[in-house]
């Protein structure tokens, strides 16, 4: 397949996908000119103390309008903080494109804080190239678009090659069920005498992980109208004695059982632990931060009970403030394309974004969980395949997601309940 034919923001894009971004503004912030240029306010550029993340947006800004001259860009610095968010959308005072948690789309549409942007995304020809499954999450009861999803992520069982060899275990064939996990936690164990699994628990952690273990059990954690916390369910309960009897039974949990993600991250890349729940990029924490070998890294699906075959998924999403136009709406996903989606769907600007992510010796070609469809995702790993330097292999891509709304205090994004694996990796814009 050759490089796709795009607009001119697509030739010139660099683009790469930031874990937070833009936020859309009120129509009275904005407007088309009497030239017949459109105005958008664009959120979330940097702030000063972060100059070269400020530098690398601001040249986005400067690119994208010398390839769009119908389109002037105002930046702010606005960014979604769930306690200032209510105010901002009823006071009028968003920016006119703005990042999301994946969790908010549904509860934006039932209020009325996001536009209908399907026209738009169809228009500039996105529509189609968003993985359905993610973007289902965006869409209303008759299937239109509130949202833009641009990362996404899935817990995983993410363990230690090297562990699984010394025990025993095939590395290439992970734990794909909990009676597996216990089994595989006892023979690390008895073989290396590091603890087989461990459980976050400290620092708002523990419930954020509970609620993905309880997923792959089949519950919910929430009654069925979702106006209510419920943990006295039966997978609640069964999600609890798995991992009581691993640690008080088996032996097989650390006996320090207060952990945060850097302390266990700590000990997991020391070889002190075999398996954890995570996502991809747990990869960045135990590979690149604490320099656990590369090749000792493995991620697979999150373990099931019974092939209820659920996990916890997030993300972010890019919304567009509901009183746009239409042509600030065209140019609202024109931005979006061109900032966070090009580097998946224009060749010259995958490779030119891998290679300098290469030469930089930053981490390139991480699998995760995909925003863009998966013909779109496998043709981008084919076009930078000369530049990634993560053992791509190590990583096992399973299900597709489904929503629920849980969310994590430890993470800028929220998650959601989903079949997936795990989340791309984020540039900071």
């Amino acid at each position: 397949m050759t490089k796709r034919t795009r607009s001119a923001a697509a030739l010139l894009a660099l683009g790469g996908i930031a874990a937070a971004a833009l936020v859309g503004c009120s129509s009275d912030n904005t407007s088309g000119s009497t030239d017949g240029k459109v105005t958008i306010q664009i959120g979330d550029r940097p702030s000063a103390d972060r100059p070269e993340d400020q530098k690398y947006f601001d040249e986005r800004v400067t690119a994208f309008e010398a390839a769009n001259p119908n389109i002037d860009l105002d930046p702010v610095e606005t960014g979604y903080d769930a306690t200032t968010f209510q105010a901002l959308a009823a006071g009028g005072s968003l920016p006119d494109v703005m990042s999301v948690p994946l969790t908010e789309p549904q509860g934006l549409i039932k209020r009325g804080q996001a536009a209908d942007i399907t026209d738009a995304l169809k228009s500039e020809g996105i529509y189609d190239s968003l993985n359905p499954t993610v973007r289902k999450l965006t869409e209303d009861s008759s299937g239109n678009v509130y949202a833009i999803p641009t990362n996404a992520y899935s817990f995983g069982l993410v363990y230690n090659r090297d562990l699984f060899t010394q025990a025993g275990l095939d590395p290439d064939n992970p734990p794909k069920t909990w009676d597996e996990v216990r089994d595989a936690a006892k023979a690390i164990k008895a073989a290396t005498g590091a603890a087989g699994f461990s459980v976050l628990s400290t620092n708002n952690t523990g419930g954020w992980q509970f609620t993905g273990i309880t997923y792959s059990y089949g519950g919910t954690v929430e009654n069925e109208d979702g106006s209510k916390a419920t943990f006295d369910d039966t997978p609640s309960k069964d999600a609890l004695k798995t991992i009581q009897e691993m640690r008080w039974q088996d032996g097989t949990l650390p006996e320090n059982a207060l952990y945060d993600v850097q302390s266990q991250a700590q000990d997991f890349a020391a070889g002190k632990i075999g398996m954890v729940i995570g996502a991809s990029d747990y990869y960045y924490t135990a590979v690149q931060n604490l320099k656990l070998p590369a090749e000792a890294f493995g991620i697979g699906g999150m373990p099931q009970n019974d092939g209820t075959n659920g996990t916890l998924s997030g993300g972010t999403v890019q919304i567009v403030n509901p009183n746009a136009t239409d042509a600030e709406k065209d140019a609202a996903v024109k931005w979006v394309d061109f900032f966070y989606l090009e580097r998946y769907l224009d060749q010259d600007t995958a490779v030119s974004d891998a290679k300098a992510s290469n030469e930089a010796g930053s981490v390139t070609g991480l699998p995760g969980l995909p925003v863009v469809n998966s013909d779109e995702y496998d043709q981008y790993f084919d076009w930078i395949k000369d530049y990634i330097n993560v053992p791509t292999s190590n990583f096992t891509r399973t299900a597709r997601p489904r929503a629920t709304s849980p969310s994590s205090p430890s993470r800028s994004t929220t998650h959601r309940r989903s079949t997936g694996l795990s989340t791309p990796s984020s540039r900071p814009c």
